[in-house]
């Protein structure tokens, strides 16, 4: 892996940062304690092809690669994570999925729509009962022979109230367990879909978070993703890929709040000198930077091994579990280091600190993340990188 980022890269950050700073920061306490979508805000991630970075141009994308995508991420979250979350669902989870597993005909169909930002769309696997046990799907998609009947309710949708397509993860058959589950795409002004109320949130406030009802929802059966009981390997396809964009949007958030730590601890004074001069404060200022710099280089690792083809998936859990520990860990820290000012919203690490808690939940808990990792380390399948290939560890 090289670590020098191309022109191509470097634009893309330097927009992405412009952007966040110019367009996104001054509305975005407003929003947080309001819980404000950002609509116009996302209109103009639209325009400057956020909303489809990696689909291909061919769709309206931006055909760039999965590193690029990471670092605007990175970029929009240090501001904005709500902004960041609805553009992370977007491209990695539907435009990819869509573009990566759809048929020539559904991608026609609707990635031009995805990728340009007309239509939102949203990605519907946690249920109630199956969020971390994604093999429990009670929603049901019965085969009518023209048709599947869709039945079920769908919790915690990202993008819920504002998205026009819904990829829905159902079970067809349930005897065959997870491999009787199936993926469909669903228009959301079918007959039979039902938004329900905003969640009130702790975090990512501006962001639209819902249950949606389908009930007699009649699908297409061209609408549906990929071969009969395909539905669960496309959502853990998929989830491996957007835990990329997570751990980014975590790298952001602790490095937003670590920029605005470093600012405020050179400003304040204690003690006839900056509080940054203290060596209490210096070694926590220390401690974030080195935590924050190896974070980085996980998360733009998994990025490049996707960018390569090769096996990211273990990477990309790594990485979602160390960058969302070192948000979580860190916006506390920016919070201590800003003392009283750090615990009122005019200072936004405070927000920071609440939005960093949800990395470590959505798109797989730290605890499944765990999981993931212990099991390629038990199976012999973890993959480290050395210089010009990658080395395989047996255990």
């Amino acid at each position: 892996m090289f670590f020098e980022l191309n022109e191509e890269q470097l634009a893309v950050q330097a927009a992405a940062r412009e952007f966040a700073q110019k367009e996104l920061k001054p509305g975005v306490i407003e929003r947080d304690a309001k819980g404000l979508y950002p609509k116009e805000e996302v209109r103009k991630m639209a325009e400057l092809g956020f909303m489809g970075m990696m689909a291909s141009p061919e769709y309206g994308g931006g055909g760039m690669d999965t590193l690029s995508y990471v670092l605007a991420m990175e970029e929009i979250s240090k501001v904005d994570s709500s902004c960041s979350v609805i553009m992370s669902v977007n491209n990695s989870l539907v435009c990819w999925g869509l573009e990566t597993y759809g048929t020539e005909e559904q991608k026609a169909k609707y990635l031009p729509r995805l990728a340009s930002g007309e239509w939102i769309g949203a990605f519907c696997l946690s249920e109630p009962e199956a969020g971390s046990d994604a093999t429990s799907q009670r929603t049901t998609a019965v085969d009518m022979g023209d048709h599947y009947l869709l039945n079920g309710t769908k919790n915690w949708i990202t993008n819920g109230g504002t998205s026009k397509l819904h990829l829905v993860i159902a079970q067809t058959h349930p005897e065959a367990g997870h491999r009787g589950i199936n993926a469909f795409i669903v228009e959301t002004d079918w007959d039979g879909v039902a938004i329900g109320a905003k969640e009130d949130k702790l975090g990512i406030r501006a962001s639209d978070t819902h249950t949606i009802m389908y009930t007699d929802v009649k699908v297409p059966k061209e609408n549906r993703i990929g071969d009969d009981g395909f539905g669960f390997k496309f959502a853990m396809k998929t989830l491996n890929g957007g835990r990329i964009g997570i751990a980014a949007q975590a790298l952001g958030i602790a490095g937003g709040a670590y920029e605005l730590a470093l600012e405020y601890s050179k400003q304040r004074e204690a003690f006839g000198k900056p509080i940054s001069k203290h060596q209490a404060i210096a070694f926590k200022l220390a401690d974030m930077a080195t935590e924050i710099e190896a974070a980085k280089l996980m998360v733009y690792r998994s990025a490049w091994l996707k960018d390569q083809g090769m096996d990211y998936d273990t990477a990309s859990a790594m990485a979602k579990l160390y960058a969302s520990e070192v948000a979580m860990r860190h916006t506390v820290e920016a919070v201590q280091i800003h003392g009283g000012y750090g615990y009122v919203k005019e200072y936004h690490v405070e927000r920071l600190m609440r939005d960093a808690k949800i990395t470590q939940i959505y798109e797989g808990t730290s605890e499944i993340q765990r999981i993931v990792i212990s099991r390629a380390i038990l199976q012999g399948q973890l993959y480290l990188p050395v210089f010009g290939g990658a080395l395989e560890q047996k255990v």
